[in-house]
């Protein structure tokens, strides 16, 4: 359980871990926070007999397919940092809530699969970390099972992203034999001693050079070659580099055996970036030490049974929060109040009474505030919003009884609200019948789960024939309405979007109507 942060100016580390599917993000979440002795014994999703699941993965969904499908944020401190650490979900019918979360961070994680190395959704989350300036530690996570050799994967980080590896530690025998790792500033061995199950602290034990060569004999001096060579050919960690987006420092690590754990987080407080300052929607910046101000980057509810309430995780960007401040809700100008905030540690809560600038905090039943709002005290400022994807998968979804109407309605707009899905609604389909667009059908699987078990009010879903989405006018909207084989319907945010069958009729649309405006969304990629 977390602890009621303190008023105090300890330094800050916010960051997120990101992956493709199975690369070990939840179970690395549940290492490091058991090297911060928050907890006493981690559980991987798919663990043993007598293991718990892993504190982020809240969902049933989530438990049963051993897959975290939403993000959740867990805060704590270690080594006198404050941390707040969110663990994302890596499947990439899910890479809206993740981008969520990047806005929301100073750096990033990214675990590689020691035997799968660059997976497509790695990539995508490279690229978009290199668009939002947010530097990345690699980790070159499942050591302790047979991989590639690891100067390989080196290049291929190098190759395919563009960032130039710089491996802090480099590993003691291949792949599937993991003794430890070479420190490569101290020269030092760290070797890592299995604890029963993986799910206790793995002991370690730190031996200079010489002892390393005598009791690990080849293992060593291959590893001292390969650091050597490392550095004859540059490869030694450059911060400001780093921080420029240029390099990525590389570890060695196996989160289920919670080898190397201990130097990701050292690491992190060392190397990762503190809060700086936010860039705003007009164009300048909102200083750390200028008045309160956050940006709500999540909204979600249906965490704890026991509590029906619906909590908006908000980053602190600037001065410092208090509970109970009134402050200044930006979309509307009106007054907010703050009586409910509370420090989060998975679905776990606790009242948090201060918080400063990098901190993640949950307004619990803030139900004024949607994702990507603005929240602040003195001078008005308003952060750039979330950019919406690309939907490519639509449903019309209706309740399966009529007599649950109202339970169906709320539940909607409710997922609407927390971004699960995008909801898209006409007169003629009424909002009995709403089209819910996703950027992945698994999306639709946490709709139609949520919607049954938290809201009372099972639903039936229908696949619709479109693929394509576009955005148009209000002004413009009357007109395609009349056009045959698309569909124009309204979005909760008032942007009018246009539903194609496939690319060939939106082409044919936008030729025969040239003096409409039919623009694309972003993409997820």
């Amino acid at each position: 359980m977390s602890r009621p942060l303190s008023d105090d100016h300890r330094p800050r580390r916010t960051f997120a871990i990101i992956s493709h599917p199975d690369a070990g993000k939840s179970t690395l979440t549940e290492a490091l926070v058991l090297h911060a002795q928050v907890i006493t014994e981690a559980g991987a999703v798919h663990g043993k007999a007598g293991r718990s699941g892993t504190v982020s993965d809240w969902m049933q969904m989530e438990r049963d397919r051993g897959i975290s499908i939403t993000s959740a944020a867990l805060q704590f401190e270690y080594a006198d940092h404050v941390v707040n650490m969110v663990d994302t979900p890596g499947h990439a019918d899910f890479s809206e809530d993740t981008y969520r979360v990047l806005s929301a961070v100073d750096s990033a994680v990214m675990l590689v699969d020691a035997a799968k190395g660059l997976e497509p959704q790695t990539l995508k989350l490279f690229r978009v970390c290199a668009l939002r300036g947010i530097p990345v530690i690699t980790v070159i996570n499942k050591w302790d099972r047979p991989g590639l050799d690891p100067l390989e994967l080196m290049d291929g980080i190098e190759k395919q992203i563009g960032l130039r590896p710089t491996p802090l530690t480099w590993p003691v025998g291949i792949a599937g034999d993991f003794r430890g790792v070479l420190d490569r500033r101290s020269g030092e061995f760290i070797r890592y001693l299995r604890t029963a199950g993986g799910s206790t602290r793995a002991p370690e034990q730190h031996l200079p050079a010489e002892q390393a060569a005598a009791e690990e004999g080849e293992a060593w001096t291959t590893a001292q070659e390969e650091h050597e060579l490392l550095s004859a050919d540059g490869a030694d960690h450059d911060q400001q580099r780093f921080l420029d987006g240029a390099t990525t420092p590389v570890l060695f690590a196996s989160a289920l055996l919670n080898f190397g754990v201990a130097q990701i987080l050292e690491r992190l407080l060392e190397l990762a970036p503190p809060p700086h300052a936010t860039p705003t929607e007009a164009g300048g910046v909102r200083e750390v030490d200028e008045p309160f101000s956050a940006f709500v980057f999540k909204v979600q509810s249906g965490m704890d049974s026991a509590h029906r309430d619906r909590l908006a995780y908000a980053r602190v960007c600037s001065g410092v929060f208090e509970r109970g401040m009134v402050v200044k809700h930006a979309s509307t100008g009106r007054p907010f109040a703050t009586k409910y905030a509370q420090a989060v540690f998975g679905r776990e809560r606790s009242s948090v009474e201060t918080a400063l600038p990098g901190d993640i905090i949950g307004l619990v039943n803030a139900n004024a505030l949607r994702v990507g709002d603005t929240i602040h005290d003195g001078p008005a400022v308003r952060f750039p919003a979330i950019p919406t994807f690309a939907p490519e998968h639509f449903m019309s979804v209706r309740a399966k009884e009529s007599g649950r109407y109202k339970q169906f309605r709320r539940g909607i707009e409710q997922l609407d609200q927390e971004g699960v899905v995008q909801v898209l609604r006409s007169t003629v389909r009424g909002d009995q019948n709403p089209v819910l667009a996703a950027v992945g059908p698994m999306q639709f699987e946490v709709v139609a789960a949520r919607m049954e078990t938290e809201f009372n009010a099972p639903v039936t879903m229908d696949s619709l024939s479109y693929t394509i989405a576009r955005r148009t006018r209000a002004e413009d909207a009357d007109v395609l309405r009349g056009v045959r084989q698309i569909e124009v319907l309204e979005r909760a945010d008032g942007a009018h979007i246009v539903l194609f069958p496939d690319k060939w009729r939106a082409h044919t649309v936008v030729r025969d109507h040239p003096d409409i405006l039919i623009e694309e969304l972003p993409a997820s990629t």
